[in-house]
């Protein structure tokens, strides 16, 4: 199966950034609230994310060259990565915004028409993280569904920051609005610890989930009448693609035709298990010889050497 190009869905995420930036920098100006501005700051993290996504993807679609004959698939894992410490950035901007305001207060002005403009930018945001959310799950991209669980936080975030301007507005106790721009730097820096952390899992060759692990060993399971076994199990996903390797055990006395038959099959099998590209590499080993226990970890166990 071939990767399907998800270029749209970070396009879409431009759009939405650069709407919600104007949104909410106008919701500022017309309140002054140091909320919101925080809020304005996040939305330009999320440009500059979408942007350096676009990249990443594109060159994580390129195809396998002599250089790269693995492919490009691990350039997602950048792309968050990059974004989670984006992200980061931004928290300390807001929190240096935020002191200020809470050592010298100041009043906000038309509230109620800057949390409307406000409120818009949440929908626009909403409803982008949601699909990107969506698409990247379903194509197994880490880019999209990072890119639309940090949108999804922004939508959190706008909303602590509504609710502490209309506390704001009721109790005037004004040095809360600078008070909730923190709790938002801190809530982003959580976010953005957690994006850099999976990237980080990516990178180092993580086995694919063991739900999915499952499913690969329940289908060679089921060869094991035909006096087939085996053994070096290995998973990885780099990006949207999967790698899977194994060592198959079968009967000396097959022709090397049989077994290659088999062998096929059993590939094609796993393949069908995803709905995500799948490469399998397989290796073929007779039963009977005590040879083919020697390589089952990632490094042979050979007492001839």
């Amino acid at each position: 199966m071939q990767s399907k190009s998800l270029k749209k869905f970070i396009y879409l995420a431009i759009a939405a950034a650069v709407a919600t930036i104007a949104l909410k920098l106008f919701a500022y100006f017309l309140t002054g609230s140091v909320g919101l501005f925080s809020d304005a700051l996040e939305s330009g993290v999320n440009l500059i994310a979408a942007i350096v996504a676009l990249f990443m993807i594109t060159l994580a679609e390129k195809p396998a060259d002599e250089e790269h004959t693995y492919g490009h698939h691990k350039a997602e894992y950048f792309s968050s990565a990059i974004e989670g410490g984006l992200i980061v950035l931004a928290a300390f901007s807001i929190i240096w915004s935020a002191i200020p305001r809470i050592i010298h207060p100041q009043p906000l002005e038309n509230v109620g028409i800057g949390l409307l403009v406000s409120l818009g930018a949440s929908a626009i945001n909403l409803a982008v993280g949601l699909i990107l959310i969506k698409n990247g799950r379903k194509n197994h991209s880490i880019t999209l569904e990072a890119d639309g669980k940090h949108l999804m936080t922004d939508v959190y975030t706008s909303v602590g920051v509504l609710i502490g301007i209309g506390i704001v507005k009721i109790s005037g106790w004004l040095v809360l609005d600078g008070v909730v721009a923190i709790g938002v730097a801190l809530n982003i820096v959580w976010t953005g610890y957690q994006l850099m952390r999976r990237s980080a899992l990516g990178l180092l060759d993580s086995s694919i989930p063991e739900d999915e692990r499952l499913k690969i060993t329940k289908a060679l399971d089921a060869y094991k009448d035909q006096h087939l076994e085996y053994h070096s199990l290995m998973t990885r996903q780099a990006g949207q693609r999967k790698f899977v390797s194994l060592h198959i055990l079968l009967p000396g006395k097959m022709t090397i035709q049989e077994g290659h038959d088999l062998v096929e099959k059993i590939e094609r099998n796993i393949r069908d298990l995803f709905d995500a590209p799948v490469t399998v590499f397989t290796h073929l080993e007779p039963v009977e010889d005590p040879v083919s226990g020697h390589d089952i970890g990632i490094d042979r166990n050979d007492p001839h050497f």
